[in-house]
Parts: structure tokens; sequence; C-alpha cells
């Protein structure tokens, strides 16, 4: 596998090389799944098996049970890995994959579905199925992160402290089943004039004070936004962006930075790469995020693993490499 991918087969037909028998892990509460998912997810299976997959389809038994299912299935000889749900769901079966050399396929299901806005997936999920014959194989990293509380994990996207972390945990599920993303707009609202806690990261021998860390594997944010402008799946390193303030109304000025797509160089924030941080909340409890899903508190250790997952990408992502210039 290289990063320029590998040359198209037959229209209609897998790539040489891709496994056919495949699994489809779908979580039927996803967001765009609910109430409707054995027909939508059916109907996926049947266009990967029109074009010469093996599907059996699978469906999680609970909330961080995809992860132990998508091992289970790689032990049991599964040879390609489908996911059809939200990032959170993605993230779960990503870390039950790490450091198998199964591929895995994403078909977005849920409510930001940021891993398919950010390399640049079909949307819906019967769009996404007939895309995957014409996607290439790529080795990725992934992050890794050990939290308080004995919490251990690899993730696909992104780790946050502070803010972002605190916003989920306001985070109305049963009103974002209905609204969508327009729920996470409303728990941030609920956070304009309170106070911040503050927390500091450490990187490559600097230390850093800020409300807000964004460890990032991806440019996009939460499918609205361009925050980590030059991360990219097939870099080994973070780009982290951290935020200073300990009032939240300092956020507004960030919000219009993000609107306008002009954060690097804005007054308090920074920007830099990584490939290892540890953040740390002597006089606070300060909560972490990865992928969209609560994730413990601080202290935390994060890293990259490389050599760590094969994903199916389009080609025009993974062509889509930025340059190595630093801010």
């Amino acid at each position: 596998m290289n990063r320029k991918g590998v040359a198209r087969g037959p229209a209609g037909l897998p790539k040489a090389g891709l496994p056919r028998n495949a699994v489809l892990i779908y979580n039927p509460a996803a967001g765009g799944l609910l109430g409707r998912a054995e027909s939508r997810v059916g109907h996926a299976a049947e266009i990967l098996r029109a074009a010469g997959f093996e599907v059996e389809c699978i469906a999680t038994p609970g909330p961080g049970m995809a992860g132990p299912l998508a091992a289970d299935c790689i032990r049991r000889g599964a040879g390609l890995i489908v996911v059809a749900g939200g990032d959170g769901t993605i993230n779960e079966v990503a870390d039950g994959m790490a450091h198998s050399r199964v591929p895995l396929a994403v078909l977005p299901a849920g409510t930001a579905n940021v891993f398919a806005n950010e390399v640049r997936l079909q949307r819906g999920m019967v769009s996404a199925a007939a895309q995957i014959p014409a996607l290439s194989p790529h080795r990725i990293a992934l992050g890794h992160l050990t939290a308080a509380e004995g919490r251990i994990r690899h993730f696909l996207l992104m780790a946050g402290a502070g803010l972002d972390a605190r916003v989920l945990g306001h985070l109305d599920s049963g009103l974002k089943k209905i609204i969508g993303r327009a729920a996470y707009w409303i728990a941030g609202l609920g956070m304009i004039g309170r106070d911040l806690d503050e927390f500091e990261v450490h990187a490559d021998s600097v230390t850093y004070k800020c409300s807000f860390a964004l460890i990032s594997r991806v440019a996009n944010y939460g499918g609205d936004f361009t925050i980590a402008t030059r991360a990219h799946l097939l870099q080994e390193q973070f780009e982290v962006v951290l935020f200073e303030g300990n009032n939240s109304n300092d956020y507004l000025k960030y919000l219009g930075g993000m609107l306008v797509n002009r954060l690097a160089g804005m007054s308090g924030v920074t920007m830099f790469r990584a490939s290892r941080v540890h953040l740390s909340a002597p006089e606070a409890r300060v909560g972490l995020q990865v992928d969209g899903e609560p994730a413990g508190i601080l202290p935390a250790a994060i890293e990259i693993r490389p050599d760590a997952l094969t994903v199916l990408l389009p080609d025009a992502y993974a062509n889509s490499l930025p340059s190595a210039a630093k801010f």
C-alpha cells in the first residue's frame, strides 16, 4: 500500500487486493439509522454484494460494544470491516481494530460525520456504499489516550480537553436525536458568560496554559468548522490548537476567527505540531472527549501510534496531503 493509492479496478468492482469477505457493523441508534436501520443497512449491503463483496450484517449490542465486536469479527476471519454509524461508533470500531491488518471502511450515519466530511466520502450510506469499491487502502497512525481513572483507548480523529468536553457534558442526548448538530450549538451557547477552568499542556519541554485544547488528526471539527487546518490522517503527528482565557466570552472572538478561517495568528490561539502531549489540571476537574464522546478527566497523556490501522480512503483525499509548512 502506498500514499498514492493503487490503480482502479473495472467499473463497479472492488480494487485489486481488497478482501471480499466483509462484516458490516452498524449502530441502530445512530442518528441516520434510528427507526430505519434494517432497511438502510440492508440496502447498503445489497450494493456491496452487487459489487462483489460477501457481507454479513451485525448490529452493535449496546453502547461501548462496537470495538469488542469488531475485534471478534477479525478473530473469526473477517477480511474487511465496514462500519455504519456516527463518529463515536467509528471510533469504537477503530479502537477494536488497532494494530490489525484488516481494512476499515466507513458508511456515515451519525450526527456530525466528521470522518466522512474530512476524507470526502459520499453523503449518505447508500452513496458511500457504492463508493467503497473505488477506495484505496492506506496504513495510518492512530491517536492513543491514557487518562485518569485508568482509561486507555485509541482514537481516529481528535481528542479535546476543557470547553468542548464541558459542552458535551451539557448536551441533551434526546434533543440531539431530534435536531442533530443544532443540539451542540444549544449546549455551547449555554456556556456563554461562564467561567472556565484553565489547565496546562506540556509538549516538547514547553508548558502552555489554556481552557480548551484540541489535539487533532483531522482539519474538520464538528462537521461545521476547519480548526486544525494542516492536520491530515496520512501524517504521523497531531496538530495541537490551544485557546486561552478563563471566561467563555473570549470564545466569541475565537468563533469569529473560525467562521472566516483565520485562527492562525489570532491573539490567544496557539498552534503547533507534536507527536506527544501531556495535559494536567492540578487545581480543577477538567474533562476529556475523544471523537465526540466523553473520555474521562485530566491528567492525560496523548501520543501518536504509527502504523496502527488500515483504512479505505478516496484518492482525492489521499493526494491532498498538505505541505509540511510550520506555523
